[in-house]
Formats: structure tokens, sequence, C-alpha cells
């Protein structure tokens, strides 16, 4: 059955003013300013409510992270129902700190298994570490042969990682490069940013010294502090895609760092936000010690989207685009991220205060009137 909205405010992201769209197979068919109406059709009346694409985390823990305090303070896989909650219609997975006992091969399974339940779930390869940590035997041979793989992770600028030379970067970003070209991918390498006081440096040395393409280098984690940030932005003046963490990692509050880089003139299609969600972090007492594990939230590319609409004053056709065409553009996913013929038909509907009220993944409404839809596969 089609599936038609009516009276919908679309920011696509740009804002398009008030539409019809109807959808079919998962697709977005037409948009028009009225569509007639058909007994086969279902229908959702919009009711004048903001629609915008689905949102796009693109990086998230979904099978779970941490581990630093031992095997009792790994956390647990994120669920289908608590993506829906968020508005996050598509979601990117990764290992963490070690690749031991969060395979790659259990994050290729629960890729596929949020798509059986009806979201778009990719993912990248590799971990911090340079050590081969692959579901075949190389990052080329992931790129060109599994579906969901669209990049890879390493970490640099951290004592987690395995200090890796430029060479030995270059090596990884050519199987991204050659990879992603044979598998119709853009491909990235996706790289962890630590608190070591070489933070981007060889970022800027693979692209202004050894002439690598830029599009396929992604820094996440670039929000730790100032200094950081500042290179940061420097990278995004270069054409560079920077990723600001919402949920963890950042010295200040996400939205207040978006309105600062486009004070110094980054480009606001350069920045994207990514929670770090389900990563493991510490819960301290007032003392400072040690008393529980919590896990970083999923809900902040949302909240911290809202707050640099009604808080930072930033357009919302600007500010949407930090979670929907921004991430899909840097992961090379053009049919995610925009409403638009021919698109994902992915959809978060908001009121006029910019509460969540309803979402769509692939043309299923998934949230109707803030309840969710999507009720856990267990009990």
């Amino acid at each position: 059955m089609l599936l038609l909205i009516k009276n919908a405010n679309v920011l696509a992201p740009k804002a398009i003013g008030m539409k019809d769209i109807l959808v079919g197979g998962g697709k977005i068919l037409a948009i028009e300013n009225s569509i007639e109406s058909h007994s086969t059709f279902q229908i959702w009346d919009a009711q004048g409510k903001t629609l915008t694409p689905g949102l796009i985390d693109q990086h998230q823990h979904i099978t779970g992270a941490g581990g630093k305090h031992g095997f009792h303070s790994l956390t647990p896989e994120i669920s289908a129902t608590e993506l829906v909650a968020t508005g996050t219609t598509t979601v990117v997975g990764l290992t963490g700190t070690d690749g031991a006992t969060k395979s790659i091969k259990t994050l290729y399974a629960k890729t596929k298994a949020l798509e059986l339940q009806g979201l778009s779930a990719y993912m990248f390869t590799g971990y911090y570490g340079l050590d081969p940590n692959y579901i075949m035997d190389s990052v080329q041979d992931d790129m060109i042969f599994i579906d969901k793989v669209i990049g890879c992770k390493i970490a640099i600028s951290d004592i987690r990682s395995s200090y890796p030379t430029d060479i030995e970067l270059l090596r990884i970003l050519r199987e991204v490069m050659v990879g992603g070209m044979i598998g119709r991918k853009k491909g990235i390498l996706h790289f962890h940013l630590g608190i070591l006081n070489t933070k981007m440096d060889q970022l800027f040395r693979l692209v202004q010294e050894h002439d690598f393409p830029i599009k396929h280098i992604s820094p996440t984690h670039v929000g730790r502090n100032v200094e950081l940030f500042d290179q940061a932005i420097e990278f995004a003046k270069l054409g560079g895609m920077i990723d600001i963490t919402t949920g963890a990692s950042k010295y200040t509050d996400p939205y207040k760092m978006v309105l600062h880089a486009l004070d110094k003139n980054a480009p606001i299609s350069n920045i994207t936000f990514s929670t770090d969600g389900n990563a493991g972090l510490d819960k301290k007492d007032e003392n400072g010690n040690l008393i529980g594990f919590r896990r970083a939230p999923i809900t902040t590319n949302l909240s911290e989207t809202v707050a640099l609409i009604k808080q930072g004053g930033l357009d919302p056709e600007l500010a949407i685009k930090l979670i929907t065409s921004n991430p899909a553009k840097n992961l090379g996913l053009a049919h995610k991220g925009n409403i638009s013929l021919g698109a994902d038909a992915d959809f978060c509907a908001f009121d006029s205060d910019w509460k969540l009220t309803d979402v769509f993944a692939l043309g299923k409404q998934w949230m109707r009137d803030q309840e969710n839809l999507m009720k856990p596969l267990f009990d």
C-alpha cells in the first residue's frame, strides 16, 4: 500500500514549504503542493508539523563498548526501540578500544538485525588498532564484499592507539578508497581522536604533504578540548568533514562549538554531530570515586540540534543538516539525509516546540504522536 503524507511543513533539509509526499516501496515517489488521495492509499496527516529527513548517527556502539574496568563494565547492545525513540533511522556501528570482546562479526550481525527490524544500519570495519580486525582478509575485501561495511575505523593521538605512521595510514586509506571504488561506495577512514598533543597533525600531513583526497578522511571527537577543535575548524575550511561528539568527549556544549566554528568561517556543510552512543562511561560520586558505570547517551544528537535552533538561534534548515544531509554526504549515502524524489522514505516530524512526535523509516511509521511503535523483541 502506498503512503500519502499530507500537509507537512518540509525541511528537505532546505525549507520547501507545505507539501504532500507520496511513498512506496520505502522510497519517495512524489513531492507536490497537493496530491489527490486514493482509496488504496494509507494517509497520514502531518497537520502542519515540521517534517525532516530521518536522523543519522554515524558513530554508535550498537554492540556495546567500554570494559576498561573489566568484563563487568562492558555496555550492552542497543535496541531498535531505543533508536526510534531518538528519531535515528540510520545508524553506523563500530567497535571501540578492544577488538576482542566485541567482535567485528558480531557487529555485522547486529547491523543486519537492525535492518530486519526496519531501520537502516551500516558499520565500520577495524577498531582502534593497526592489527587486522576484519570480517575477511583485509579492509579492501570488507569494502568490496561486505554489504554493510562503508568504511574503516582507527585511532590516533591516543595512548590506546597503535601509534600508526603516516605510511601505515596511507596504506589503509588506499584500501578504503580502492575497495570503495570497486564496491560502489565512497569509503572513509574514520579517525578516533584522543587527547595527545599530536592532535590532528597526521591528518594535515596526509592531505597537505601526501596529497591524499580529504574526502576519505573522517575525524571524530574533534571537540575534546579547545586546541583540538581550533585545529578541526582549519581542517573543515580545507574541505574536510569534522564530527562533533554530542554524548561524551566534549569541552563545552556541542551546539556552542558549532556556533564558534561558524564564527570562524567554517562551512556548516562540513560539520556533523554523532553521539558516540552506548560507549562505556564512569559513574562517580562527589569525591570522584568510581561507584558504577553508565552508557553514553544516544539522545544528544537531537537535543543539541534543538539547542542550536532554540538557544543558538540558527536557522532550522541549517541546524538539521548536522544530523541528516551532512553525515549522509560524509558517508556517501546519497539516498539518505534528504527529502527528494527517489530518496529513502525516512522522516521525523516535530511540533512547534521542536518535540519529536513521529518517526518513519523506509516508509513505515515507527512513532505516532510520541508513542513508540517499535516494541522490544525480548522482555
